[in-house]
């Protein structure tokens, strides 16, 4: 099989131009995937070039991975092939904004901080409160499949991502979906992309729907000597007439986690929550929040100013990546409930860390998606025989309550232990299928995504 390296200055460079394409082993140090180095990179400027490289690689084979900024390439599984990176950050134009309308296309490369910046000026935004989003690109992080505190109020990017431009595995450019907030156009084949890592098509332009800037926004933070307080407390504000913007359950090792100035004592637990509107609006919150705090038994109830709320926010959205920074051989289980189970769904979690002597943190958003922390103090190969046997039962115990669990992040030892999606479920033939019609030379991101597709 050839590799870019062999044609990179004859034909890779013709699509791309010569200083766009890099063999260099110390550049493409930057594009690593778990242990397994591309033979070169290339830089396209627009969507046509990214069609020709891939209509290149699907000829000769070449396995292609699509890359941002690369703050998330540790999502997924190792690459069974990795020949050339597709680096996608040279495409980050704002193609059109109509503040009016709402709308908003732009192309896949741009900076998340950049497309923030100029949404501000027209005083919107969209609701991607990720980790990494001074770096992270608009592309990467909604292929990634990265969630939100802000899904509380606002969804996941399903419900404001309007469509999409790709370029599938024979190098054709599709579109799906609209660049309007109503659209019945077709199925909603963009929404696949989301959370795929890549491995059905590369994404070059995303339709998004932005929203108003709120006027104002305050946060309150209430602590529990019970985890079950503190989730009745947020099923409390859930099911009452506020509407949070953001709603986030966590223990006492995430709070040292967060380095903040809000540190919970053994065995406590804190929700935070945050909400927009006017003064009145804000003095019915705080009124309300108060009230069902006394009533779920909170043994604290604060009103955050704006520098704590902000802090506590950022430090929440980057919760698996303080963990992976506390212990290098950390895992970080994501797990999708219903919110009413929660409760019993981290407890089960915590018993499962405690029998086998291991560390962990907790935290859950209010809408039902919890990530769960293993934090061993032993490296290596002490700490696969520790988490190891846990993930097994982690998986088990979420298939039998009809959960959804995946591993974002862990060690590469543990990836060679074990497969971070979990055991196939009964639509994997199905997940084949759309491989198959979307990368038909099994091009994308080869061995990456559930089941080894």
């Amino acid at each position: 099989m050839n590799s870019p390296a062999k044609v990179a200055p004859s034909r890779i460079g013709d699509l791309v131009g010569a200083a766009n394409i890099t063999d260099d082993p110390r550049e493409l140090a930057a594009y690593e995937i778990d242990g397994v180095r591309p033979s070169a990179a290339a830089r396209p400027r627009a969507a046509e070039e990214v069609s020709e490289l891939v209509k290149l690689a699907a000829a000769e084979k070449f396995a292609v991975i699509p890359t941002g900024a690369r703050t998330k390439l540790g999502i997924g599984m190792p690459p069974a092939r990795y020949d050339l990176a597709i680096d996608m950050t040279r495409l980050d134009r704002v193609i059109s904004y109509d503040p009016g309308d709402l709308t908003l296309s732009v192309e896949a490369g741009i900076p998340l901080a950049r497309l923030a910046a100029t949404l501000a000026l027209r005083k919107q935004f969209l609701p991607l409160a990720v980790p990494f989003s001074d770096r992270a690109t608009a592309g990467g992080t909604l292929s990634s499949g990265v969630d939100s505190p802000l899904r509380e109020a606002y969804g996941t990017a399903r419900d404001f991502v309007l469509g999409m431009e790709i370029v599938t595995g024979d190098g054709a450019l599709a579109k799906s979906g609209g660049r309007v907030v109503k659209n019945v156009s077709g199925y909603d084949l963009h929404k696949l992309m989301l959370g795929a890592i890549g491995s059905l098509g590369i994404i070059t332009r995303i339709n998004f729907k932005t929203f108003p800037l709120p006027a104002e926004t305050r946060g309150w933070f209430a602590v529990f000597s019970r985890a079950e307080d503190a989730f009745a407390f947020a099923q409390s504000i859930r099911k009452s007439p506020l509407a949070p913007h953001t709603l986030d359950i966590f223990d006492r090792r995430a709070s040292v986690l967060f380095h903040t100035s809000v540190q919970l004592d053994k065995s406590q637990w804190a929700v935070a929550v945050s909400a927009a509107g006017n003064e009145k609006v804000m003095e019915r919150c705080s009124r309300d929040l108060r009230t069902m705090g006394r009533a779920a038994n909170a043994a604290q109830f604060t009103a955050l100013d704006e520098f704590a709320q902000s802090e506590l926010c950022q430090w929440i959205r980057g919760f698996p990546a303080l963990a992976a920074e506390h212990s290098l051989d950390a895992l970080i289980v994501k797990i999708a409930s219903l919110p009413t189970q929660m409760g019993e769904v981290t407890q089960r979690l915590q018993s499962i860390a405690a029998n086998s002597g291991l560390p962990c943190a907790i935290l859950a958003r209010g809408a039902g998606v919890i990530y769960f922390a293993l934090l061993p103090e032993e490296r290596g190969a002490p700490a696969v025989a520790r988490i190891a046997p846990c993930v097994g039962e982690i998986f088990s115990a979420a298939a039998s309550s009809k959960q959804h669990a995946t591993i974002p992040r862990c060690s590469l030892e543990l990836k060679r232990e074990m497969n971070i999606w979990g055991p196939a479920r009964e639509d994997f033939p199905l997940m084949q299928r759309v491989k198959q019609a979307f990368d038909p030379h099994n091009i994308f991101s080869p061995g990456r995504f559930v089941g080894g597709l």
